[in-house]
Formats: structure tokens, C-alpha cells, sequence
């Protein structure tokens, strides 16, 4: 069975048990017990496949607690960053679930039990609060614990069946895939409540080549508005060849999507001292300012949000804001985020930020940011993407492209909206592969392409008031049909011809019938 195979196999059983064990249960909330169950059965299992050690002699499930020394612990805290004892693993819960009349209080003492192993550790808080949001005792499994208890069983069992291969054959990721598939199937549905975190994976793909284009390697990655981590584990996927040295990082304001990315991190293999997921709003307490600077940075913040702006009088001090001399207006942080990535990009990265398209041409404060961006060169590439590619909303969006090693003062405009630059499906529009090559090739080469690209001098972008739109730059293909007025003309009068003769024989007509 290839791995495409599989992986739809495995996405369409873990769907069914969504809608089958769900019930009454909004879709979106419930999301929570079925991530929460995936990810239970995934640090179970990986967390044993370290023990045992590929030794076929160790059967670690079914050891008794009191075996484990407190040496053995210790020293699977330092390596794993949490412990898991034989009793509190997921195949010993699933396999009683059906008939465990404490199953809900059971299942929240191990959750809590995980957690508090990281206590005093490095790891306490990548797992802190991991399973906050699966709450077992919650009302919104039922009203009585035989109802949450018959739910949760329902869940654990559905999620035991599932095949997701043998860690020696490295199909270990499908539990990534299954999570990612879980999550961008409830963002679908849920509309703007659903998607407003999760990047779907073909334009995190492309944001994510766009950031690390042509570096061998990067110190670390970075997504100061990281949602479920989708952008960041794009690097992972896509640039097994790349070296990311010190790991992945990024900062959420949202606690449940907080909670979401750092399984996600566990989740397709990355252990807890090379990520740093931080809890926090980004653009008044950023948490990684002695972390920086960072050789890629990829995002998608939240469009046109409020903040506090020049309410607070300080953050002009700011070393984030204060070079551009004004801050984002208090409707529309978009380029707060803007600004906040600059700060803390290397000089030798790139940051790929998708923004709102009306922040490239409007007046105001964001003109004068704009001004301070396109003055100090950091505008390497701004690019049009086709509408209808994100879950909750048919905009339109950009990337901007910002580099702090450009070799020229020009800026560079790419339209991808049209045709030849995605895929029309159902719900929503997708960039294949080969729409990703497309646009990554026009990047890199830099040249001008018909209707398509244009690197504009950026004393000109001055004179046009600094306006970034791609619009006001690459020329709009003429797709109207091209008339020839001459040949028109004669056709028209063959047709007055014609018309004419039938009007004289019509007349001839009547004559006679009157006659």
C-alpha cells in the first residue's frame, strides 16, 4: 500500500470517528477529545518505542509500575521530557475503556500525571498544560459520567483501531498528517471561528520556501503569530536537507491553538529542546527578544486586528517600531506584525508574512511605514496570491517578502492570482506543486515576466507615494476579445444589405396580397 493510499485510508476512518462519536457536540469544540485522544496514543507509543529500544525482548506496555526505578525515570525525563508508566499508556486504557466505570477521572489523573513528570525538568514548560483542553469531567462529553464515559471510551476506541504503521518503517508522521487532516477539516467547516489559525498546508509550503529560499542552513526558524504550527513544521517537511540548528519557535495569543502547536511539535517527531512555543500576545510582550536575530521567519498573523497602539505611549520607544518613527494605527496591526518580524530577522534571512492587501496602499501611518520599508530596502518581493485560498475567507491576500541582504534597490512585484497559479476546487482554491515551482522560479530569477512580474525601482515606488499594491505595477492581462473595427464594419454592411433586399421583397409581398 503506498503512503498516499494510506494516508487517505487513514484520514477518511479518522473523520468517521469525528462525526460518529461527536453527537450533539458542536464540531469544532469536540475536536478538542479527538486531538487530544491522537495525541495520548502518540506519546504513548513513542514514548515506548524509547524505552524499549528496539529490543523485541522489552515489552514495556505490560511492566509493572513498580519496576520502573527512579534512575530509569530521571534520566527518560532529561531525553523524552516527560515519563508515561506502563499502566497509564494508551493501549492499557483503550483496552479496558468500554468497561471502566472511571474512565473520565482515570484518564484526567494520567493526563495530570504526564504533565507533573516535567516538573524541575527543562522540558516543565514545553509540557505544562499539554492536555489542558481535554478535559474529561467537561459537560460537553454529557451530564452524567456514564455519558462522558461512554463518549470518551467511543473516542479512545476508534482512535486504537487506527493503522498508523510501524515506527521502524517511518510512517510515523501519518500521526502528524492525521492531526493536520483533523484540524483543516473542522477549520473547513467551522468557517472563520475554525480556520482563523490554521494555514493550510499548500500555502504554508510555499511561505515557508519563500523564507528559506537558497540557505544551506539557518540558525532558527521563527512565527511570532504560529496558530497550530502549521507554517513552522513546513520547514521541517520540506527542507530535510536544511540544517535548523537550534529549532523551531513561536509565540501564540490564543491558549487552546498555544496548547495545539506544541503537540503538533511533538506530533511529527520534534523533540521538546529543539521547539520553543511561547504563550503570549506578541506585539506587547514578545517573549523572544534575547533569541534573536532569526535567518527565517514565516507568518500569518491575524488581518486587521485591534491593538493598543498609541494608547500606550511607550511602544514608540519600542525598538521594534521606533526606527519607523510611527506605530500601526489602533484598527490595523498588520504591519505591527510587519514591523516586529523586521526586528527580528538576521541579516542574512527573510521573513514571509501573508498580509491583507490593503495595507500596501493606504494612507495614514501605514504609508509612513511603508516609506520606512521601502527607503531602507527591506521590500525584496510582494506578491499577489489568487483568492479563495484560505478557510473563512475569500480575500485575496499578499506575501511580503522582507530581506535585510538585498544586492539592488529595486522591489519586486509578482501577480499570481490568475489561472495558471492554482487549482479550483469544491470549497476552496489550492496551489499544487507546480504552481509553488512557478511562482519560487519567478522569485529566484528576478526577471521581468509579461502580466506576470516586474522589479520596479524603488525611487519610483517613492514617487507613486509608496504604494507596494502589485497591481499599480505588473500590467493586467487584456483577456477581452480583440475586434477587427474594419472587418466589423464590412460584416455589418453586407448585414444592412441583406436587410434592405428582404424589406423589398416583403413589400413586393403585400402588394400582391392587397392587389
Amino acid at each position: 500500500m503506498t503512503s498516499i493510499i494510506q494516508r487517505a485510508e487513514l484520514q477518511a476512518k479518522i473523520w468517521k470517528i469525528a462525526n460518529e462519536v461527536r453527537g450533539s457536540v458542536d464540531g469544532w469544540d469536540f475536536k478538542q477529545f479527538v486531538l487530544g485522544t491522537l495525541f495520548y496514543r502518540f506519546i504513548s507509543e513513542n514514548f515506548t518505542n524509547y524505552i524499549e529500544g528496539g529490543d523485541d525482548s522489552v515489552d514495556y506496555a505490560n511492566l509493572a509500575d513498580s519496576v520502573i526505578t527512579p534512575e530509569i525515570k530521571d534520566d527518560a525525563i532529561k531525553t523524552k521530557g516527560y515519563f508515561i508508566y506502563p499502566s497509564q499508556l494508551f493501549v492499557n486504557v483503550a483496552a479496558n475503556a468500554n468497561t471502566n466505570p472511571n474512565l473520565n477521572t482515570d484518564l484526567k489523573a494520567i493526563f495530570d500525571a504526564i504533565e507533573s513528570s516535567a516538573n524541575g525538568y527543562p522540558s516543565e514548560e514545553d509540557i505544562k498544560g499539554l492536555f489542558a483542553d481535554f478535559d474529561t469531567t467537561s459537560t460537553r462529553l454529557g451530564n452524567t459520567v456514564e455519558n462522558k464515559n461512554s463518549r470518551l471510551a467511543a473516542v479512545l476506541k476508534g482512535v486504537e483501531e487506527l493503522n498508523f504503521g510501524k515506527f521502524e518503517d517511518n510512517q510515523i508522521d501519518l500521526f502528524g498528517d492525521a492531526y493536520e487532516f483533523l484540524i483543516s477539516n473542522y477549520a473547513a467547516n467551522a468557517g472563520k471561528s475554525g480556520g482563523e489559525f490554521f494555514t493550510p498546508q499548500h500555502v504554508s509550503k510555499l511561505i515557508a520556501q519563500l523564507a528559506m529560499h537558497k540557505q544551506t542552513s539557518v540558525n532558527k526558524i521563527y512565527d511570532p503569530a504560529c496558530g497550530s504550527g502549521s507554517l513552522l513544521l513546513q520547514a521541517k517537511k520540506h527542507f530535510d536537507n536544511h540544517i535548523i540548528e537550534e529549532g523551531f519557535f513561536g509565540q501564540e495569543i490564543n491558549h487552546t491553538t498555544y496548547n495545539l502547536a506544541r503537540m503538533n511539535m511533538f506530533l511529527h517527531n520534534i523533540n521538546y529542546d529543539k521547539f520553543n512555543i511561547a504563550l503570549g500576545n506578541t506585539l506587547i510582550d514578545p517573549q523572544f527578544g534575547d533569541d534573536k536575530p532569526f535567518d527565517a521567519i514565516v507568518s500569518n498573523p491575524p488581518y486587521s486586528v485591534n491593538w493598543i497602539g498609541s494608547d500606550d505611549p511607550t511602544l514608540i520607544n519600542d525598538d521594534r517600531f521606533a526606527p519607523a518613527g510611527v506605530l500601526a494605527p489602533k484598527s490595523k496591526a498588520d504591519f505591527a506584525f510587519v514591523l516586529h518580524a523586521l526586528s527580528y530577522l538576521s541579516s542574512k534571512g527573510r521573513a514571509a508574512i501573508v498580509c491583507f492587501p490593503g495595507i500596501f496602499y493606504r494612507g495614514g501611518a501605514e504609508q509612513k511605514i511603508r516609506k520606512y520599508l521601502v527607503d531602507n530596502n527591506f521590500v525584496e518581493t510582494v506578491i499577489s496570491l489568487a483568492p479563495n485560498l484560505f478557510y473563512g475567507t475569500s480575500i485575496a491576500v499578499n506575501i511580503l517578502v522582507l530581506s535585510k541582504n538585498k544586492r539592488d534597490t529595486k522591489t519586486q512585484f509578482i501577480d499570481a492570482s490568475g489561472e495558471d497559479f492554482f487549482k479550483k476546487v469544491t470549497n476552496n482554491n489550492m496551489l499544487e506543486d507546480k504552481h509553488i515551482e512557478k511562482i519560487m522560479d519567478i522569485f529566484d530569477r528576478k526577471e521581468d515576466v509579461k502580466y506576470i512580474a516586474k522589479s520596479i525601482d524603488n525611487k519610483r515606488i517613492a514617487e507613486n507615494d509608496y504604494n507596494l499594491s502589485v497591481s499599480s505595477y505588473v500590467e493586467a492581462k487584456d483577456n477581452r476579445e480583440i475586434v477587427d473595427i474594419k472587418k466589423l464594419n464590412a460584416e455589418i454592411s453586407e448585414t444592412v444589405k441583406k436587410i434592405n433586399a428582404l424589406r423589398i421583397d416583403i413589400d413586393a409581398i403585400v402588394k400582391e396580397i392587397e392587389a
